[in-house]
């Protein structure tokens, strides 16, 4: 025990250190990184925005980074598979909390989320944002397509989120279409993965239904959505309701058909050479989970998309 210390995620003495805190036990940050607000020296950093406003099922989702910290105890400190390496040796990452919201004011949200995610964007690191509704990828989009120019955004989910919207909505079934109407996204080198649900508009959206995923290995989908977006800078946004509700039962909107958390986790770990600038996790709604199975599949997707920023900057040297 003389080389061991708990809460590490309040006494970690750098960046770069592994944690030893008991899996049951100890602070839970995401990974049991670094609570901090101090952004030098951070290349990754997860943020948590715990909202749910937007819904149009069932509310809850402003629990999920709460529950994808608290699932993500278990990777706290082996080398994490399938990347074989710990994540954390040569890539610094910190814990950034949440995002401070007035849930009195919700037009207040989306410029909220937005100031705040320019702040961690200025420090030049990687954002990995835990939702919240995916309503919040929106201001998230704006900040990134902001430094970056119109981005291909590779989203997984049931749901196409291509509704009207006349602008002033606060709505996680519109947010794509207002992000092409605004160019942040080209729709020409974007992907909707795992759709199971029809919208009247697709944007010009590529779309791989979840029955097109049954029919198609994880290696040929993930050469589809590299081929798709052709190189370009990209967002990876994951709602986790693009999982089939055996294996994700926790979200707000669930739809049958979809598919297992192992291959699109299969899927993902081939995305290394796909440029991606910024990230999120959404939807998990904790309080209609079952053994954390959710929170843990969240929790996974967003270690994988760590995992994936960690390939790219070692290739990068």
């Amino acid at each position: 025990m003389a080389n061991k210390s708990i809460d590490h995620a309040f006494t970690a003495g750098e960046l770069r250190s592994a944690a030893s805190d008991p899996t049951f036990a100890g602070a839970l940050s995401f990974m049991r990184r670094r609570f901090t607000k101090q952004l030098d020296g951070a290349d990754a950093v997860v943020w948590g925005i715990p909202f749910d406003a937007a819904t149009s099922n069932r509310p809850g989702a402003r629990f999920g980074p709460q529950a994808m910290r608290r699932a993500s105890a278990i990777f706290d400190n082996d080398p994490q598979y399938p990347f074989n390496r710990d994540l954390f040796a040569e890539m610094a990452v910190i814990d950034y909390g949440d995002c401070l919201l007035d849930y009195g004011n919700h037009q207040d949200t989306p410029d909220a989320i937005e100031r705040q995610a320019n702040i961690i964007l200025d420090s030049g690191a990687f954002l990995l944002t835990l939702g919240g509704d995916h309503f919040v990828t929106w201001p998230l989009l704006k900040a990134h397509a902001a430094r970056h120019g119109p981005l291909a955004l590779v989203q997984f989910d049931a749901h196409q989120d291509t509704w009207p919207d006349n602008n002033g909505r606060i709505d996680h079934g519109s947010f794509v279409a207002r992000a092409v109407q605004e160019g942040l996204i080209d729709p020409d080198r974007s992907i909707q993965i795992g759709v199971r649900t029809h919208a009247p508009e697709d944007c010009g959206i590529r779309i791989l239904y979840g029955h097109e995923l049954e029919d198609m290995s994880a290696a040929e989908i993930a050469s589809h959505i590299i081929s798709h977006t052709k190189g370009a800078a990209a967002y990876l946004t994951f709602d986790i309701d693009c999982l089939d509700p055996a294996f994700a039962p926790g979200t707000g909107t669930p739809v049958s058909g979809g598919p297992s958390s192992a291959k699109i986790l299969a899927v993902l770990q081939r995305l290394h050479q796909l440029d991606i600038r910024g990230a999120d996790v959404v939807e998990v709604a904790p309080a209609y989970d079952h053994a954390d199975i959710t929170a843990i599949a969240g929790a996974t997707v967003a270690m994988y998309m760590l995992g994936l920023n960690a390939e790219r900057r070692s290739h990068n040297r």
